[in-house]
């Protein structure tokens, strides 16, 4: 399984996009919550609220993922993908059940 963390700028997007993944089964669930973020951008230290999206899944969606997030969104963010060591049994039956899971040759 895989957990990608993405940076949004609000809970709409990130709200938008967990419905298209799911719909799609290219997510089994999504979690999202307000961040605060500091940054340098054009040479000037920001700091500003943000959304981070939780999306739990299969490995192998990864370009699809990306993928439906630039439909939503045209501006550069944060995605990172975390390759789970341990998932409870119950919660991996779940998920195969929702995101089917893809081999690789």
């Amino acid at each position: 399984m895989r957990i990608y963390y993405v940076t949004l700028n609000s809970a709409e997007q990130a709200s938008q996009i967990s419905r298209v993944l799911i719909d799609r089964h290219l997510a089994g669930c999504t979690n999202w919550f307000p961040i605060t973020s500091t940054y340098r951008w054009e040479e000037r230290i920001v700091e500003e609220a943000e959304t981070v999206l939780l999306v739990k899944t299969q490995e192998g969606y990864r370009d699809a993922i990306e993928d439906i997030i630039r439909q939503h969104i045209s501006y550069t963010n944060f995605i990172g993908e975390i390759a789970l060591e341990s998932v409870n049994e119950s919660y991996v039956k779940w998920m195969d059940s929702e995101v089917p899971r893809r081999f690789k040759d």
